[in-house]
């Protein structure tokens, strides 16, 4: 609600003050500073953050662990998630995560991932969905299947896996509890990722709505982060520079970096979120308001020029192939 020119509404006007009672905003100006102070919101929670071997999910698991949570860094890569825990311990939270290797498209990985949880701490509270990768990409009639199933694999299946075991163990504890997963713009709209990518990012976005609906009768909450263009491995490869040469200018002056999606999961899994489910929260720096054409359009659009598929920062190659010459 925006009150203009120092007038409150007459509703409220109208309400009798007793006596010491002191309106919030118009009593007390200070009320409305923002304390930056570190809160320990997660204290004695767990969370399973998946690919947090890198990225934002690395900033996730830093700033989880920093606000009072035990965190299961969970990746496809386990020496970049040890590096995640190393980082922890270089900054006084060594103790407050483990590391574990995790393929999120098995299943027994992710049984074995919540398990951890219980294991490590005797509780999961909350997970952090965020593991993915490029994937396929290139003009429709040059995606192959194989590469087209991968994609789905990674950011479909494993988002589906995840929530069927993350939520329950958060239901069998019985105090409720909160799951993010990590959508994307391109699942909102064409022009901001490969046909593969966006598609699979908009299953993300309507899985979202339809699990929030089943979970909310045991107090679990479901919302997804959709990111923008966020420096981080997946989306540069090694080259920030060059990424940052092709995309055209955002409207905010800042780049999106992965502590701006943390710090929005973290906000989504606290209790001042308590309120919200089923919702897909934007992060990207007003692209979407301006409209998204990353990569170009028809012709010219960077990922049309050649096939092949993009495993991110599994560990595994990428591979990419030439187009055929067209007739």
């Amino acid at each position: 609600m925006v009150w203009l020119m120092g007038f409150k509404p007459a509703i409220l006007a109208e309400v009798p003050r007793h006596k010491g009672w002191q309106d919030p905003v118009f009593d007390r100006p200070e009320a409305l500073t923002v304390n930056t102070a570190p809160r320990a919101r997660f204290e004695g929670k767990t969370i399973l953050i998946t690919g947090a071997g890198s990225g934002i999910g690395r900033a996730s698991a830093l700033r989880f662990a920093a606000e009072g949570a035990g965190v299961v860094v969970a990746d496809y890569n386990l020496p970049a998630a040890q590096e995640t825990v190393a980082l922890a311990a270089q900054q006084g939270l060594g103790d407050a995560l483990v590391a574990v290797r995790g393929d999120v498209s098995i299943e027994a990985d992710n049984v074995a991932m919540v398990q951890t949880a219980l294991d490590q701490f005797g509780r999961l509270d909350m997970a952090f969905l965020n593991a993915g990768v490029g994937g396929a990409f290139g003009p429709i009639g040059e995606i192959t299947v194989e590469d087209w199933d991968y994609t789905f694999h990674v950011l479909v299946r494993g988002v589906f896996l995840g929530l069927k075991h993350a939520s329950k163990a958060i239901r069998e504890r019985g105090e409720g509890g909160a799951i993010v997963l990590t959508a994307s713009i391109a699942g909102l709209g064409g022009g901001a990722g490969s046909h593969a990518y966006s598609a699979a990012k908009s299953a993300v976005v309507s899985l979202t709505r339809s699990a929030a609906t089943e979970l909310a009768a045991h107090r679990i909450r479901v919302n997804s982060v959709a990111p923008g263009t966020i420096m981080t491995p997946l989306l540069h490869r090694g080259r920030p520079e060059k990424i940052q040469s092709m995309l055209p200018p955002q409207p905010w002056p800042d780049d999106g970096q992965p502590e701006h999606i943390a710090a929005l999961a973290a906000f989504l899994c606290s209790d001042d979120a308590a309120f919200i489910t089923g919702e897909t929260v934007v992060a990207d720096g007003g692209r979407t308001a301006q409209g998204m054409a990353l990569f170009g359009t028809g012709a010219s659009n960077a990922l049309m020029q050649r096939a092949g598929v993009n495993r991110g920062s599994t560990g595994e190659p990428s591979v990419v192939h030439e187009n055929p010459p067209r007739g």
